[in-house]
């Protein structure tokens, strides 16, 4: 990480970067988070585990407001979702997809989106350049970034979303899965770059299915079944390289399959 970068982190605080209490939430008329409660708190990585249908991807879901609460509270930063504005300050990657606009968009492009909540006036700064730049390099997509997306294989497409996401410089990184369908190179790559992130005292909330090479970097495991946490520690051992059982995780795409996508939504 650049030394600008940690320069711009602001003051450790007090209050919990996500607080969680009795959230509850449907998908449908179905019960999908049954009263789950979760702290995060500065510089922890806490990876959120389960099998297929426990919540995961959900619980993460609310906490970006994606996914209405029928009860309960979330705060981001000491604020209460609703209320909360400062969304540079948190980076969200989401599940790999292969939905698209069918409108053409470069690496460079589609990363340099990520920038937008900091830009002055819809201009990119200087300063805008450099961090879309960095975050490119970081996830080893530095010889790429004037090809199209569509060229790029599932493990690139996913080192893209990353960058994008790292392009805001957040304080709060929360990935859905970031290793699923991904090549054994890129997951090394992907694994690299959240070591830096981290050191650089980046918070990080992940979702995943087994640890695998991240699993050095997991302080905390949060374990939900039926929308419910029934573990909240350290990783469970039984998980550490191998996926929940239960979990049968189906991905559309091969690892090394291009993508024929146009912009990464």
């Amino acid at each position: 990480m650049t030394r600008s970068h940690q320069e711009r982190r602001p003051p450790m605080s007090s209050e919990p970067v996500i607080a969680v209490h009795g959230a509850r939430a449907t998908l449908g008329s179905r019960p999908v988070l049954r009263g789950i409660d979760l702290t995060v708190r500065h510089g922890e990585v806490v990876a959120l585990l389960g099998a297929n249908g426990s919540g995961k991807s959900t619980a993460v879901r609310s906490v970006i407001g994606q996914v209405p609460l029928t009860d309960g509270r979330i705060d981001l930063f000491g604020t209460e979702l609703r209320r909360f504005r400062q969304w540079s300050r948190v980076g969200y990657v989401p599940q790999r997809t292969t939905a698209a606009s069918g409108v053409p968009a470069t690496v460079r492009e589609v990363v340099a989106s990520g920038r937008l909540s900091r830009a002055r006036f819809g201009l990119p700064s200087r300063a805008d350049k450099a961090a879309v730049e960095h975050a490119i390099e970081l996830v080893g997509l530095a010889d790429r970034a004037k090809d199209s997306v569509s060229a790029l294989s599932g493990g690139q497409h996913q080192r893209v979303l990353i960058a994008r996401a790292l392009a805001a410089e957040p304080e709060l990184l929360i990935m859905d899965e970031p290793m699923a369908g991904v090549d054994l190179a890129s997951q090394e790559v992907l694994a690299a770059t959240l070591r830096e992130q981290v050191a650089a005292g980046t918070t990080v909330l992940l979702v995943l299915h087994e640890l695998g090479p991240l699993e050095p970097l997991i302080g905390r495991a949060v374990v939900l079944r039926d929308g419910c946490v029934v573990h909240d520690g350290p990783p469970p051992e039984a998980v550490g390289q191998h996926a929940l059982p239960g979990h049968d995780h189906v991905h559309p795409h091969a690892a090394d399959e291009p993508l024929r996508t146009g912009l990464l939504t």
